[in-house]
């Protein structure tokens, strides 16, 4: 629930109410949940050191205000702006385990086909959801939707607080875990927290207060994002174009009326996303057009444009005692197989499975014995999805002969080796990823 003035004491701060830290505050409060009458039986009425998981106070801390207008999404928070976001089918399930699917499945748009080639070369492989024994290899949702959904579950549930616009001005660790100054209307308020959970994006605040340095590769390129509206139905199939500028997504979006709509994210050279953003919507549109093909008919408009630099940033630490961190300030990713957000989800599930075991057991939740079990639930999961887009990043942006026989090599061996296919299509579904 909103409030106006914050409690001196939460067992979890969340710093950042975007995607990724409200989806950790709406996992936690649904984890806890389900735990309750289990946990409830299982404590001793005398003993004060467990607490009931119904008891666990969490706030969720963002720099701008959040508001939902009834019937459509009125928030000013960046992640949830006119961008999409492709959800893996595994995220689906996240979401779903989360209470949140419901609400959210019939404004996305489910990916039943994934078809990826090379931009004028030999070599296409296409993945079918019925090869998997699934709905949808994944789904595409509007963020602004995905932002509304988010937001009423915060704002009606009891156990969040959410306090917003605030920031956090200074963070010390004691030994109890970590002490907070949070700034809101020119107030200052001194928060205690057993644990932080820092989910303000790849360039945190926090982390340079804190000398959290980030590993940082910068791939000389840019994403234009857009929303695009063409001729042909897209036929809930996802294509993947690699170019001599790097990838071309573009994703299937739910029709508005006879509107036939996708999500478009074009990796260009920073020259050329400078010139495209400021390019007239009819040229932009025939550029597009020729580097794209014909298979959804005539491009007819181009909608609001976003523009973002890419790079791979990976933390060097993503514990301390009484901290983690999630989402971008963890690990920025290319968005070339629409990986950091799904991987994020995997992250934000883990974390919330595991302090849930820790209310159980009556530990410290900001405890590094309790923190670490997280991240060995998730390190392998996170290592492999960044070797994933990072190798094909590097593999599919080079124009070099060697790299463009891989590249053909790679695409035509994916689809006729059922095995490596499996494989490739877990990746990008988002499953069995920890083995």
């Amino acid at each position: 629930m909103r409030i106006q003035l914050p409690n001196k004491y939460y067992d979890v701060v969340v710093v950042g109410g975007g995607m990724v830290g409200a989806s950790f505050a709406c996992a936690l409060r649904r984890e806890l949940n389900k735990a309750t009458d289990k946990h409830r039986k299982k404590n001793k009425p005398n003993d004060e050191r467990k607490k009931d998981s119904a008891e666990i106070s969490i706030l969720v801390v963002e720099a701008v205000d959040q508001a939902n207008s009834p019937g459509q999404a009125s928030i000013t928070q960046p992640s949830f702006d006119a961008r999409s976001t492709a959800l893996s089918y595994g995220s689906s399930q996240i979401l779903e385990a989360m209470g949140l699917w419901q609400q959210l499945s019939d404004t996305t748009c489910p990916i039943k086909e994934i078809h990826v080639s090379d931009r004028g070369r030999i070599g296409t492989t296409r993945l079918h959801h019925e090869d998997h024994q699934v709905d949808a290899l994944g789904y595409v949702v509007e963020n602004r939707e995905l932002g509304v959904v988010l937001n009423t579950v915060m704002e009606s549930a009891t156990s969040i607080h959410l306090f917003c616009p605030a920031s956090i001005s200074a963070i010390k660790a004691t030994a109890a875990g970590m002490d907070l100054v949070v700034k809101s209307d020119s107030l200052e308020h001194s928060i205690s927290t057993s644990l932080v959970v820092l989910a303000d994006g790849g360039r945190s605040p926090i982390c340079e207060q804190l000398s959290i340095e980030q590993q940082v590769q910068d791939y000389e390129q840019h994403a234009l994002i857009a929303n695009i509206g063409f001729e042909k139905m897209h036929r809930n199939i996802a294509f993947e174009r690699f170019t001599d500028t790097g990838p071309l997504a573009i994703l299937p979006l739910k029709s508005l009326g006879k509107q036939n709509r996708a999500s478009l994210v074009w990796t260009l050279t920073a020259q050329q996303s400078a010139e495209y953003m400021a390019m007239a919507e009819e040229e932009l549109l025939e550029i597009l057009q020729e580097r794209f093909g014909n298979r959804l008919g005539k491009l007819l408009h181009i909608g609001e444009k976003f523009c973002y630099p890419l790079r791979l940033s990976v933390a060097r630490e993503q514990l301390r005692p009484g901290l983690v961190l999630l989402g971008n300030v963890a690990h920025t990713l290319h968005p070339v197989a629409g990986q950091g957000l799904n991987l994020a989800l995997r992250d934000v599930a883990a974390l919330a499975s595991t302090l849930r075991g820790a209310v159980a057991d009556g530990a410290d939740l900001g405890s590094m014995d309790v923190l670490q079990q997280y991240i060995c639930k998730q390190e392998f999961d996170q290592k492999r999805t960044i070797m994933f887009t990072d190798n094909i990043t590097r593999l599919f942006s080079s124009n070099s002969q060697g790299k463009i026989l891989a590249r053909k090599f790679g695409l035509i061996t994916i689809d006729l080796m059922p095995s490596i296919k499996q494989g490739f299509a877990e990746q990008a579904m988002g499953l069995s990823i920890n083995g």
